[in-house]
């Protein structure tokens, strides 16, 4: 079951990437602007890094300084790795981690087109990150982690590449109640970062239990439906009809139901539903202990 879904959500990414989304879309704008981007800080990146992906700014509260090593899981186009690259400055390293071919392309046209030379993309997954033990300052991700069906090895992961003292800072949707059967069932809501949501007092219980300290979680307040307000398909994973008319994807999948931009599969069901009512967007923090991995029976990998 984990291999399907993992395979539902390259697909549908592959075709988010491979579509003609960006920055220059005043909606994929505004998705970006109401999860905490400003107009400032999308200006300075590649348009081609936003295609309406986010449900936080983790940049924004990452307190990042130059020379730090970042990565960055489920990087996309590669916004919050160039946002961060910018704090880092030249002395500091950026990398970024994606699963889907399609997005580590983008993102590394992006890296060329715009001259980023502290920056680097690597294909993998987040539960197996090709990086050396405590050798990151800093892990983002921005609405990624809902998606990885064993969210305990992504967390094993992150305190293992992390170095002591490291941290990690997220921006993901969690529950704050049950999902509706309808919506916990559907594969379009799996993949548009919605039935894959773990409850946050589970998030928390998480990553205590992979060795995290001084773990705090708190909500963005933002309207989840945000999404369908920019007339782009509901939740974080956002994209137009145009996603589904510019590939050709299987019958039955999440990005063959598009008939028009305001009716996607997706946007139907919630339509029956106040998501903002069991989901929000978390901000998250954890602190790996300046002791090392003596709280964590299970480092060293997955």
């Amino acid at each position: 079951m984990s291999e399907y879904l993992l395979n539902s959500v390259k697909e549908r990414y592959g075709a988010i990437a491979a579509s003609t989304l960006s920055g220059g879309d005043a909606g994929v704008r505004s998705i970006a602007e109401a999860f905490g981007y400003s107009a400032e800080e999308l200006a300075a990146i590649p348009e081609q890094a936003n295609m309406g992906l986010s449900c936080g700014n983790p940049t924004a509260t990452a307190h990042l300084k130059p020379g730090e090593v970042v990565v960055d899981l489920g990087s996309g186009g590669g916004l919050d790795v160039f946002l961060a690259a910018q704090k880092v400055g030249p002395s500091g390293r950026v990398i970024g981690i994606d699963m889907t071919p399609e997005m580590i392309a983008r993102a590394q046209q992006n890296a060329k087109s715009s001259g980023y030379e502290n920056v680097a993309f690597h294909l993998a997954t987040i539960d197996k990150l090709p990086l050396a033990d405590a050798s990151v300052d800093c892990v983002l991700s921005n609405c990624v982690i809902n998606l990885a069906p064993d969210k305990p090895a992504v967390f094993r992961e992150i305190f293992r590449v992390l170095k002591p003292g490291g941290r990690l800072a997220v921006s993901d949707i969690a529950l704050k109640g049950e999902l509706p059967k309808e919506i916990a069932s559907n594969l379009a809501a799996y993949t548009g970062c919605i039935a894959g949501a773990i409850p946050i007092s589970q998030y928390r219980e998480a990553l205590l239990a992979a060795g995290f300290a001084h773990v705090a979680t708190i909500a963005n307040g933002t309207d989840l439906n945000a999404y369908a307000k920019a007339e782009i398909q509901s939740s974080c994973c956002s994209g137009t009809a145009q996603v589904a008319a510019s590939t050709n994807a299987p019958t039955g999948s999440c990005c063959s139901q598009q008939k028009e931009p305001s009716q996607s599969e997706l946007q139907k069901l919630l339509s029956r539903y106040d998501v903002n009512a069991v989901a929000a967007s978390f901000k998250i923090y954890a602190l790996k202990p300046e002791t090392g991995n003596a709280l964590n029976p299970a480092a060293g990998g997955v």
